[in-house]
């Protein structure tokens, strides 16, 4: 059969040089003329590409049409390359490993052993343990690139709907229902007090000891769900609280505790973050949790995505017993 029957054929332009010739033809010529090349011979040839000898020989001929040079001599035992022969077996074996190469990415990636994830986490979840989900993920799949990218909940919640992100963490009970979630751990609420205050010293503290003190807030408008939170606590103790600041992070907020600005309820695992000049203390009577979840777009169905989903399940099971 002509090797040009059923094939995607497409003139070859004779100005544009070798590679764009190369660009237009069946990727099959490339291999036969590579194998003949290191073979020197069309029966030793033909044997290793399982076919017989005429298709070889229709192969070299239609290669030699397309690129109008001569690529190999032959006489009835011997099969040398002319030097434009040589040039086009260099050009070739490149070709021929960039798709292999393409080929290996592809499958990688539909079989999510490669790729890249963008990830959106809230400043807080450094300290809900996410970083080190990430890392399990990472050391699993190395050729996985995962980009954090610290964002606000509202911030987090635009990027997941524009695709600007794949997965975000974010501090809601709840996601729109466009979005698919994993629950994390909730952090109880805690006070955070400098530690120069009168109280810093107790093992722990009722709420109402600190009702008419200024509370550093969590700015409503870049995460609701937690100024809610606080503000129920507050509510739940029938305190209705003084505020002097409204920050953008929980970190902020710590920070500002600690240079005396005031005091704040805020998620335990804050105490992690190490920061001089305040105490966290539990609060007697009363319980109030900050939920957290892991979301992504339910279009989204890349085996890479669900692989890192179930990283994270894993994780947070374990976390659990």
């Amino acid at each position: 059969m002509n090797v040009r029957e059923n094939a995607s054929w497409m003139p070859v332009s004779k100005a544009g040089g070798w590679m764009q010739d190369i660009a237009f033809m069946k990727t099959h010529l490339l291999r036969y003329f590579v194998v003949l090349a290191e073979e020197r011979h069309f029966g030793r040839a033909a044997q290793r590409l399982f076919i017989t000898q005429p298709p070889l020989s229709t192969a070299l001929k239609t290669l030699e049409e397309d690129l109008g040079v001569l690529l190999v001599e032959r006489d009835a035992k011997h099969v040398r390359l002319t030097p434009a022969g040589e040039a086009f077996l260099l050009e070739a074996r490149k070709v021929l490993a960039q798709l292999q190469r393409a080929a290996d990415v592809v499958r990688s990636v539909a079989q999510g052993t490669e790729g890249r994830l963008d990830v959106g986490i809230t400043g807080s979840m450094v300290y809900r343990n996410v970083p080190q989900y990430c890392k399990a993920f990472e050391t699993a799949r190395p050729n996985v690139e995962l980009c954090m990218h610290e964002m606000s909940t509202g911030e987090q919640l635009r990027a997941l709907a524009s695709g600007d992100i794949d997965v975000g963490f974010l501090n809601i009970g709840f996601p729109p229902d466009e979005l698919v979630m994993l629950p994390l751990e909730s952090e109880v609420l805690v006070a955070c007090l400098p530690a120069s205050h009168p109280l810093a010293a107790n093992a722990d503290i009722e709420l109402t000891q600190i009702a008419r003190e200024d509370f550093v807030m969590f700015s409503r408008d870049v995460s609701p769900a937690n100024y809610d939170n606080v503000m129920a606590c507050m509510h739940q103790a029938g305190i209705h609280p003084r505020t002097s600041h409204a920050a953008r992070q929980w970190l902020t907020v710590v920070a500002l505790v600690s240079t005396g600005c005031g005091v704040a309820l805020v998620p335990a695992c804050m105490a992690k973050a190490g920061i001089h000049g305040v105490r966290f203390l539990p609060l007697r009577g009363v319980k109030m949790l900050t939920p957290a979840i892991m979301a992504w777009r339910k279009s989204d169905d890349r085996v890479l995505l669900s692989a890192l989903v179930e990283t994270v399940r894993s994780c947070v099971q374990a976390e659990s017993l």
